[in-house]
Formats: structure tokens, C-alpha cells, sequence
């Protein structure tokens, strides 16, 4: 692995053959996905940019490389923290775990600040979450709302001398418009208000 910017110096070029070559190549870095309309098209484009990887006296990593039919039900990479598979894409699992370790730090059921305070600083978190992985499969978004909202019960079941986590009418006693009265980010609302923007 090289630097970002060692890598736009030593790829630059690479980019613009492939491009000069017809190939529709995404790169970050040295890491980069080249789409394809077919196994033969996909082949020839991996034997071209091996062939300028290795004029510049690098390699392509062999772990990392393979060929993908990402409309195959089983078939999947990984790129830039989404995972795609099947046509369409989420967050890989890293990333997933990434962010919901955050909102864990964020909300542990033993806390001194108010309930606004917590979710003032989660939706923090969420905001430039959502503004990455926005591009998701929309069955993305509504689990991650249910499982904060459920951290944040539980919070108000231990303000409330409760114990453990939430249960039972929790969700009757506090339901979803009452976090939202309080400011709560909803990953699923925004997305859906960014469908409904983009069908205009």
C-alpha cells in the first residue's frame, strides 16, 4: 500500500489509458473498481491495467483482485465502505460496526446529561453517517433508527430507576415522535425526504 497522493501520482495515468481505452474505472487511491458489461469486456480490462500497473513497477495485490457479477445473488465486493451485491448496495459490515461502536460510546445507560444533550451529540454521528451511506439500499436505514431509539429507552428506563435494557411498552411510554420532538436525526426520514426530492 502507498500514500493517496503517491498513489494519484503513480495512477494518474493509469486512469487516463483505461479512460482512452473505453473503460469506466472509479479509483480512490491505489484502491479502485473498473465496470464492465461483460465477463470478456471485464477480462480484457483487467489484462490492460495489470499490463500498466506492472510499466510502472507495481502490482496489483492478488487478495484484493478478482472478477465480480454484482447482479448474482452470492456475488459481492466491497469498495470505499459499501458493499455491493445483487444490483444494488449498503454499508459493509465494518462499517456498520464502526458506527454503531460510536453511538454505543455516546450512549451508555449510565449518563448525567439530558436526553437532549445525548441525542444533540449521536446526531452528530448519524448526520455525517447518513451523508456518506445516504446512496444505500433504503432497507438500510429504518433497523439503525430502531436500535438508537432502543439505546435511548433504556436510558430513560435508568433515569426512570429502571433496570435493563428496553422492553415491554417502552416504546408506547416513549414512543418515536417523542425523540423527534426532542430533536432526533432519523436516518430513515432523511432518506426518504431524499428520494421523494430526487423524483421532484
Amino acid at each position: 500500500m502507498i500514500s493517496p497522493l503517491l498513489s494519484n501520482i503513480y495512477l494518474h495515468e493509469v486512469d487516463k489509458a483505461m479512460k482512452m481505452a473505453g473503460y469506466e474505472m472509479v479509483r480512490y487511491a491505489d484502491d479502485f473498481v473498473i465496470l464492465c458489461k461483460s465477463q470478456s469486456e471485464a477480462e480484457a480490462a483487467l489484462a490492460r491495467v495489470s499490463e500498466l500497473v506492472q510499466e510502472r513497477g507495481l502490482s496489483l495485490h492478488a487478495e484484493k483482485t478478482s472478477l465480480v457479477n454484482a447482479q448474482q445473488s452470492g456475488a459481492s465486493f466491497d469498495f470505499l465502505g459499501y458493499h455491493f451485491e445483487k444490483g444494488t448496495r449498503w454499508p459493509r459490515k465494518k462499517s456498520l460496526k464502526k458506527f454503531k461502536d460510536t453511538i454505543r460510546r455516546k450512549t451508555p445507560r449510565s449518563n448525567g446529561r439530558s436526553l437532549a444533550e445525548i441525542i444533540e451529540d449521536i446526531n452528530k454521528t448519524s448526520e455525517g453517517w447518513f451523508e456518506y451511506f445516504k446512496h444505500s439500499h433504503w432497507k438500510t436505514f429504518k433497523p439503525l433508527d430502531g436500535w438508537i431509539r432502543r439505546r435511548l429507552r433504556s436510558i430513560l428506563r435508568r433515569y426512570s430507576k429502571g433496570k435493563g435494557i428496553s422492553r415491554g411498552r417502552d416504546n408506547v411510554r416513549w414512543p418515536n415522535k417523542y425523540f423527534q420532538a426532542l430533536g432526533y436525526f432519523s436516518l430513515y426520514d432523511a432518506h426518504r425526504a431524499l428520494l421523494q426530492s430526487s423524483r421532484g
